[in-house]
């Protein structure tokens, strides 16, 4: 750790010393995008701004991406939308070993900056690394490692970037699928938290969010300045790190829409013997209630409390809500006989309500949601018989 700071004192003070005495020439800045990885938070890659500086023999990684699990409640804060990081510097070798290791190619663009643009372009950098100001409040989709990485570059530039013209039609679930195709239990958990927001088609700004669309659009983007001339942004882009990606180790075996239709047979299969023994099983009730009241206490806090984009639209509240958790002490040890059973109604109203009415909720809902909702609704469903044909049986006898 102690050599490390040295070593970042150094590079620093190396910096703060060249800034009024740079060759022609002598420095260079590039655009830096990283292949996924396997975890979560590399599914889309990385984006980082590389510094050369060829009289001084200095070769290093401005990264926006710093962060660490260490930090006192991070998942909770990362949940609640307030998790902090930070703008940090690397080594450009370390940088390279590092993603070559996990199997992670890396493109580097060179950007085509003057001088002037250059020197700027540090200065902001090294201002940024101040340590007041090198935290910032982290923002999955509108500032992240990719964007403030962006933003620095277009703060540089003498004129304005021009970036190609797309078509509108891109959404952020679209890009998060195109990204999470391979992993579906990821998939499956962002498609439970993002709401409407996240369908809505979004332009070519805010498709930047991730790194390899930010790449594409710098490679064809200009700098035009008020005079009207213009430069390509990019002059040349290569892989400095070409690696073929590792082989990853086998998951879970079944598929998130495998486990759903399964769990809607075994709430099939248990309904069916509920309502042909006129009994209900409250081990499963509880087993049942117990996961989707949590799954809804995760929904309805990301709803009501998160500052997380695009959760507090998220009509999937429907479905997953903590009330199931509140009613687990009538339905399980309270009911009498199956009298008045007021929750069994209200789980089958919006569960019918949410099966029937979802292609009509501006909502893009995960395939895998339909046979969840519907093994709920069929326990809900066998309740309600089971109740009525024991209440029959009770007016014979009586």
């Amino acid at each position: 750790m102690k050599r490390m700071w040295i070593f970042l004192w150094g590079v620093l003070f190396g910096l703060f010393a060249s800034v009024n005495a740079q060759k022609p020439d002598s420095i260079r800045f590039s655009l830096l995008t990283c292949a996924p990885g396997e975890a979560i938070y590399e599914l889309f890659g990385h984006t980082a701004i590389r510094y050369q500086n060829f009289t001084r023999t200095t070769d290093i990684v401005f990264n926006y991406g710093m962060f660490s699990f260490d930090t006192p409640h991070f998942v909770y804060r990362f949940v609640k939308g307030e998790n902090d990081y930070q703008l940090g510097i690397n080594s450009m070798a370390g940088f390279k070993a590092s993603y070559a290791h996990r199997g992670s190619s890396v493109y580097e663009q060179e950007l085509n900056l003057t001088t002037e643009e250059k020197i700027k372009l540090k200065n902001l950098l090294l201002d940024n690394f101040r340590p007041e100001n090198r935290v910032y409040r982290y923002n999955y989709f509108y500032n992240n490692c990719t964007t403030c990485a962006r933003d620095q570059i277009e703060r540089c530039v003498t004129g304005q970037i021009v970036y190609p013209h797309v078509e509108s039609d891109k959404t952020f679930r679209e890009i998060v699928h195109e990204f999470s195709i391979g992993s579906p239990w990821d998939q499956l958990g962002m498609d439970l938290c993002l709401g409407e927001e996240a369908d809505r088609p979004i332009g070519i700004r805010l498709q930047m969010f991730a790194p390899f669309y930010l790449r594409k659009f710098v490679s064809e983007a200009y700098i035009e300045r008020e005079d009207g001339t213009r430069r390509p942004l990019v002059v040349k882009e290569v892989a400095v790190v070409d690696v073929e990606p590792q082989q990853t180790e086998p998951g879970f075996p079944l598929s998130p829409m495998a486990c759903a239709v399964l769990f809607l047979l075994v709430n099939i299969g248990i309904a069916f013997l509920q309502v042909r023994r006129n009994k209900i099983y409250k081990a499963w009730d509880l087993l049942l209630y117990g996961a989707q009241g949590l799954a809804g206490c995760i929904i309805a806090f990301l709803f009501f409390f998160s500052s997380h984009p695009t959760v507090g639209s998220n009509w999937m509240i429907i479905l997953f809500n903590p009330l199931p958790l509140l009613f687990i002490p009538w339905t399980l040890f309270l009911r009498r006989k199956c009298k008045k059973d007021y929750f069994s109604y209200l789980n089958v109203f919006y569960l019918t309500f949410f099966t029937i009415l979802s292609p009509l909720i501006p909502q893009e809902f995960n395939l895998t949601v339909l046979p969840l909702a519907l093994g709920l609704l069929v326990n809900g469903i066998s309740h309600l018989v089971v109740c009525r044909n024991v209440k029959e049986n009770d007016s014979k006898n009586a």
